[in-house]
């Protein structure tokens, strides 16, 4: 009789999209007495910080930094343009937009949401509907999640704009970029985009706790004519502060910024060209794995064309309500932790697979390694080859 062994012992792997895998450099540049917050090292780092963080946004113009997660910068954006009883377009392909749109009903503005599903990237025809009928341009802004965590699908940031601007529509276009600053293209700047919200937990590979909101002078322009904006959430002290605790409308997230600061320079070092590089190729081995065991029949992509998917993150369902039976082993037998399936509706069919940040091609192996693993010992058909299809996109 074969006994059960337990084989999760020794350091445990996260595989979920976000909270990513922290680099050291990072752990140990937060393992620190606390700094001084009126004067020093901490203040002067300051100015450089804001500037690379602009870099990995693609912008030249400004940001603010929350003591907040994504959802506290959903707010803190839509709260320095959009005032209540303004209308805003909430193109959605995943849970996250539904998320953004109740926050910005929940500040008293009126949502009008094109809902997509879980499966499909934005209908432009649909949107561009829905702006054409906007005769008097009372659509302000275009909340637009570039990556929904929860589905997995990359929306066509570019092409939006490019539609904004052929129908001469004058709404801001806002970016969710939280899943996919750091991992997949983003060019804010580039790309025409307004306003930018991010967090620091998934491509930036620190520790959650702190958002960013970058916006331009378009941008600018409309908070100049709110009626009125909350002191916590107003940017305007934040991106230009005459003082220090300004930045953040008190005490600094002092150690959060040290992580910051470390990570900044490792995406700095390898170059933001070589991360998306590095993102797209690791995506693309763990595509082929998982397209390969698709051909049993029973695991199936959530998002079927490759170029809607995301670099960050891929959503992935198993018949018969098998995606919590796959995670349950993986975690307790194996030390895996595979992502929920957040936000669908058939949830215990569900998991996700996060490959953002400080990753590389032995650790997706290890990913791929234990489904494979969690997938035989539950019995569940698959096609045959997958580890030998994902090595061979890493090895080209």
């Amino acid at each position: 009789m074969t006994q059960t062994v337990a084989l999760s012992q020794g350091r445990t792997y996260l595989a979920i999209p976000g909270p990513s895998v922290m680099p050291d450099a990072v752990l140990q540049a937060m393992h620190r007495p606390s700094p001084n917050i009126y004067d020093g090292e901490l203040i002067d780092m300051m100015p450089g910080l804001t500037r690379d963080l602009c870099r990995v946004a693609g912008t030249k113009h400004n940001v603010a930094i929350y003591i907040a997660n994504g959802h506290g910068t959903w707010e803190a954006a839509l709260s320095n343009v959009i005032a209540p009883g303004e209308t805003v377009l909430a193109p959605a392909s995943g849970r996250f937009t539904h998320g953004w749109a109740e926050m910005a009903e929940g500040i008293g503005a009126k949502v009008q949401l094109i809902d997509f599903g879980t499966s499909s990237a934005w209908d432009f025809d649909r949107i561009a509907d829905a702006l054409r009928a906007d005769r008097n341009h009372q659509i302000k802004a275009v909340l637009a999640v570039h990556v929904d965590t929860s589905s997995s699908i990359r929306n066509d940031i570019p092409a939006l704009r490019r539609l904004l601007d052929d129908l001469q529509h004058p709404a801001l276009l806002m970016a969710d970029c939280i899943a996919s600053l750091g991992c997949d293209r983003f060019e804010m700047d580039g790309w025409g985009v307004d306003v930018t919200v991010a967090a620091c937990q998934k491509g930036l590979m620190t520790p959650a706790g702190i958002g960013f909101v970058f916006f331009n002078e378009k941008a600018q322009t409309k908070r100049a004519t709110m009626p009125r904006v909350s002191h916590y959430w107003d940017w305007q002290p934040r991106a230009n502060p005459d003082l220090f605790y300004q930045y953040f409308n008190g005490t600094a997230p002092t150690h959060h910024l040290y992580g910051l600061r470390a990570a900044l320079d490792l995406i700095h070092a390898e170059g933001i060209e070589q991360v998306w590089a590095r993102h797209e190729r690791l995506a693309n081995a763990i595509w082929a794995a998982c397209e390969t065991w698709a051909e049993g029949g029973m695991l199936y992509l959530n998002v079927a064309d490759r170029a809607f998917r995301s670099h960050a993150v891929t959503a992935l369902r198993l018949t018969e309500g098998r995606g919590t039976a796959l995670r349950t082993f993986t975690e307790t037998r194996l030390g895996l932790t595979l992502g929920i399936g957040l936000g669908m509706e058939d949830y215990d069919s569900c998991f996700r697979l996060g490959h953002m940040g400080h990753i590389n091609g032995q650790m997706v192996m290890a990913i791929l390694g234990g489904v494979e693993t969690g997938m035989a010992a539950l019995d569940i058909s698959r096609g045959k080859g997958a580890l030998e299809a994902a090595a061979a996109v890493l090895a080209a």
